[in-house]
């Protein structure tokens, strides 16, 4: 009997949409891999179907609240169900960006300066200097993300408008120029480093990371060797400090512009990084030799509980 995973895509997160094209796409994988599959659109009445359904195994394709914060980690836990990507702790500490930090940081892995503000406050007066970033404390994909420029006298009211849907309080961090990097971890193996860049605008914004032709993705990236051994080895430290399982992606800021810093530093841990056609996992484990099928199943093979 072919083992029966779940599929679990979804949910009600602000990160739907590209959930639903991951379960999509793993479904897919994992079905012609001869496995039994059963998706599941997940709703507030997720242990009860769960219950009905019996799988062997949960595929997490859900990314956002509830699905990457632990949430449906506990869950499944208390149903006994064994599941890919992180557990419990290490999922609701790589969501909550500001405590993911200061454990990276204890760590050795350097990120950025920040503070964590009320959205009032930032909105009535600068928090830094410009240049720097706002983004909400447990949000993922750039989702509310805001870039304030050294030209932009005011803070951004978009902060003080009624249907702020990404919490009081948010993170402000000093921006970093130059690349975005990337690099995967893959059980205890960092894979590679991709540099991305945006096909248009200068911010690797929502649509770059998941609309066909947003970005542009270099593999391996055009950087010295140093630096490139430099981020997988900070990948991988950051991926064992929050105590993640399975797969995760870290993602990067380098300064490399002329006269620049040469400050490199972690922004924050994907403890369930997507998986569509777009994608940067599923590229960066091709270029390890893994093909998307192969990368599903060794993710269902990993699956446990207790994670």
């Amino acid at each position: 009997m072919p083992k029966h995973v779940a599929v679990l895509y979804g949910g009600w997160s602000a990160e739907r949409q590209v959930s639903v094209a991951t379960g999509q796409a793993c479904a897919k994988a994992l079905e012609e891999k001869g496995y039994r599959v059963t998706p599941i659109d997940v709703q507030p009445d997720i242990a009860t179907v769960l219950s009905a359904t019996a799988p062997e195994v949960v595929f997490n394709a859900l990314h956002g609240r509830f699905g990457e914060d632990g949430t449906i980690q506990g869950l499944l836990e208390v149903l006994r169900i064994p599941y890919t990507h992180s557990g419990v702790l290490a999922s609701a500490l790589a969501m909550q960006k500001d405590r993911a930090k200061i454990v990276m940081a204890a760590a050795g892995v350097p990120v950025p300066h920040g503070v964590v503000v009320n959205r009032l406050e930032a909105a009535r007066a600068h928090v830094l200097p410009a240049p720097y970033v706002i983004k909400p404390v447990s949000e993922g994909s750039s989702v509310g993300v805001i870039i304030v420029r050294e030209e932009r006298s005011h803070p951004p009211q978009e902060l003080l408008r009624e249907d702020w849907a990404f919490g009081e309080k948010i993170l402000v961090e000093s921006y970093v120029a130059g690349r975005e990097l990337t690099c995967a971890v893959m059980g205890d193996r960092a894979l590679g480093v991709i540099d991305i860049r945006p096909a248009t605008g200068v911010f690797y914004d929502y649509d770059a990371k998941y609309a066909k032709g947003g970005s542009i993705h270099i593999l391996p990236a055009e950087i010295k060797p140093n630096i490139y051994q430099k981020v997988q080895e900070l990948a991988l430290t950051a991926h064992q400090a929050l105590g993640c399982r399975g797969i995760s992606r870290a993602d990067f800021r380098y300064d490399d512009t002329p006269g620049g810093t040469g400050e490199l530093v972690v922004l924050e841990v994907n403890t369930q990084p997507g998986m569509t056609e777009t994608s940067l996992v599923p590229e960066l484990a091709a270029h390890a030799g893994y093909s998307f099928g192969e990368l599903v199943q060794w993710m269902v093979e990993d699956a446990t509980c207790n994670r």
